[in-house]
């Protein structure tokens, strides 16, 4: 009880960062054009902002995703997460680390510079999880 409890009061505490970290990522979308959806979630997916349709479903995946890039860089020894990149025919899914309590996940068209992709979305991860871990610090009466 006490946990369900507790997990309820971090979940307004993180809410309360999302027009925030939606704003961070109307203006990460502004920078790379070719993005064509960007979210941020939180470890265990729950969507905190997005900018994309089928945001509880990508979340969801991401977190999904994230527990096993979490075990591989652990098992191979590699230190913790900071980033996956997946690449299909049609574009990029990439998810970033953002903070302790969240991740930052992108969607971007074939055509996009990776690199640029990366520089971008690691500064913007920075900034979200600076948001997001702010709000969790915060007691939540103020």
């Amino acid at each position: 009880m006490r946990r369900a409890l507790r997990q309820r009061a971090e979940r307004r505490q993180l809410m309360t960062a999302e027009a925030d970290v939606l704003a961070e990522l109307k203006r990460l979308r502004i920078r790379l054009p070719q993005l064509t959806g960007a979210l941020a979630a939180s470890t265990d997916g729950l969507v905190l902002a997005a900018d994309t349709g089928e945001a509880e479903g990508v979340a969801a995946l991401t977190a999904a995703a994230l527990g096993v890039a979490v075990r591989l860089t652990e098992a191979t020894g590699q230190g913790g997460f900071l980033e996956l990149l997946v690449r299909g025919d049609q574009g990029y899914v990439a998810s970033y680390a953002a903070g302790t309590s969240a991740v930052l996940t992108l969607l971007a068209e074939p055509r996009i510079n990776v690199g640029r992709l990366h520089l971008e979305a690691r500064r913007s991860g920075t900034r979200i999880g600076e948001l997001v871990d702010g709000a969790l610090e915060r007691p939540e009466n103020t």
